[in-house]
Formats: C-alpha cells, structure tokens, sequence
C-alpha cells in the first residue's frame, strides 16, 4: 500500500472498519516473543483555555495485539476528562445493521455492472485481485459476479480491508476500540463526531473521479509490496512520528489528488472544529480520539485550534 493510499484508506476507513463491508479476519500473527515491545509514543496534544482543557489523540484504527499496553499518558488523559469522543459513537459503531447498511449504499442502482465505468487496466486488475485472494474474499460472498453489483468506493474499501486484516492489523484492536471499552468500564460519556450514516453518506457521495481513483491505487498497493509501506506507516504512528506522517502522506496526497485530500481531510476537520470548541464550554475536561492525519500539518484539527487562539502542547510521554 503506498503512502498516498494508505491516507486515503486510513482517513476514510475512520470507525467504519469495525463495522465495515468486510467480514475479512486478520492473518494469524507471529508468535509472542520474551521481550514485550514498548508501547507506541502516543500523538497526544492538550489544548487549553483557561481552566479547560481537551485532549487530542491521533489513533490507528487498525492495530495488532503487541500495540498493547498504550502509554500511560493515554491513561492519564482519558482518566482525567469526564467524556471521550470519538468519530463515531460505539454504540452505532457496534450496531450490527451498520455494514449491512453500508453494503446497500454501496449496491448499483442504475442497472450497470461496474466493468462498464472502469478502465480496462483497472478491470483486469480487480480480477486478478479476486482470483489470488479467493480464499479470503470468497467465503464474503465476493466474486468476479458478486462485484459488479457495487460501486467503486464500496470495492474499494473493502480491498484496503482485505489487504490491512490480511497484514495482520484488526479492526477489533484499534486504538478507538479500545479507548471506548475503558470508557464504558470507566462510566464515562462517550458521543461522536459524525454518524454512521453520515460517514456512509459520505462515501457514497463520492465523485466519479475520485471513486475509480480510490479504486485503483487500492489494487496498485496491494501485494507484498504494499504489505512494506503499511508496516512503515504503522512504524511511524509508533514512534509518534506527525513529521513522517504528515510529510510523506498528506503533503504528497494533497499535490497529486487535491480534490480527494480536501473531501477526506479538510472538509471533515473543519466540520468536527465546532463540536470540539463547544466542549470547552462543558464541564470537566475531553478526550477527542480520531485517525492521527485528522490533527497533523496545517489542514489538522491541533493548527486550526491554535489559529483560533488555544493554547496546544503536544503531550510528551513519560521517561521510562
């Protein structure tokens, strides 16, 4: 998966990967070693005004079980504010009709089978993409048929998950999943930013362009070679990287697919902005959770609130 993809992918994944249009399981990882990893470097800022304060974390939406434990300070922060916020609510992101949902928005309504908008190149590569994944994708109820039945944004996004669980990353095991079920236990509120049938909407409102362009780079990236560039860019969240993150993946996106960059990013930080400002005004302090490209560079949730005159610290972890 090369980095430009991997943005859109992860951007556009968002909380929908837990509910998604896949039922693809991750690939069986390696064996746990002795020596236990030591937990990512969290992207982890804390925005004040005044006496309040909110908490924002940039998360992998996918992860894998030697992710865990999470620095304390992602303990500190969520310990600390009285709410959590998420894109999407748990309990619709938990919803069992939320990827059945997504499958009939995603589903051709004009009678078309979907070789009849794509490129020949691109045609020939989804079936090549099928065959050497059948086992996978199959049991899905995904053919070489099945397929011509959706739109290419749908396609697409079931590809990247195809490619991301079969890496061995699980949507189960996101940093959002998890910081949901420590709320719960935690009683806390938790609330979203957006709705699932916004984010379906979303989706499914992409243009023409943009879809089959999602397409292809989703069949370009997969492979081994993708399987490389996906286990940088989950080094990078790693070792809390925001300058590889944002240099190698945005600020390329943003040149070479502007109208995608601003659908996926721009347009969604500038929509979340005013829900994050207001919980200032509530009581006690907030922990907003979203995929890390949402706050990084000059488009990121975290340099917009510096502009409108918050005071931003990136939250350093503690020395071991």
């Amino acid at each position: 998966m090369n980095l430009k993809t991997s943005f859109a992918a992860l951007t556009l994944l968002g909380a929908l990967a837990a509910g998604g249009p896949t039922a693809a399981q991750p690939a069986p990882g390696p064996a746990p070693t002795a020596a236990a990893k030591a937990p990512p470097v969290p992207l982890l800022w804390k925005a004040s005004k005044g006496e309040d304060a909110v908490y924002l974390l940039g998360t992998f939406h996918l992860l894998r079980p030697d992710d865990y434990p999470v620095a304390a300070a992602i303990d500190d922060a969520l310990q600390a504010s009285q709410r959590l916020v998420l894109e999407l609510d748990p309990a619709e992101m938990n919803s069992p009709t939320l990827g059945l949902k997504m499958a009939q928005a995603g589903m051709r309504t004009d009678g078309t089978l979907l070789d009849s908008e794509l490129p020949p190149e691109t045609a020939k590569a989804l079936q090549t993409w099928l065959a050497g994944n059948a086992a996978r994708v199959q049991p899905m109820g995904l053919t070489a048929q099945s397929v011509q039945m959706f739109e290419p944004w749908f396609i697409a996004l079931t590809v990247t998950l195809v490619e991301m669980t079969g890496h061995g990353l699980d949507p189960s095991l996101g940093l959002d999943s998890h910081l949901a079920q420590r709320a719960a236990e935690a009683g806390k509120e938790t609330v979203g930013l957006e709705t699932g049938e916004a984010q379906i909407a979303f989706l499914d409102g992409m243009h023409r362009p943009e879809q089959l362009q999602f397409l292809r780079e989703a069949l370009d990236s997969s492979g081994e070679k993708g399987a490389q560039e996906l286990d940088r860019l989950h080094d990078a969240w790693r070792r809390g990287d925001e300058r590889t993150l944002w240099n190698e993946m945005a600020v390329r996106m943003r040149t070479e697919y502007p109208a995608l960059y601003h659908r996926i990013n721009v347009a969604r930080n500038d929509a979340w902005l005013p829900k994050i400002e207001a919980l200032f005004a509530e009581p006690g302090d907030s922990l907003v959770a979203v995929g890390a490209l949402h706050l990084l560079g000059e488009d990121g949730v975290v340099h917009k609130l510096q502009q409108r005159g918050y005071e931003v610290e990136r939250v350093e972890p503690a020395t071991p």
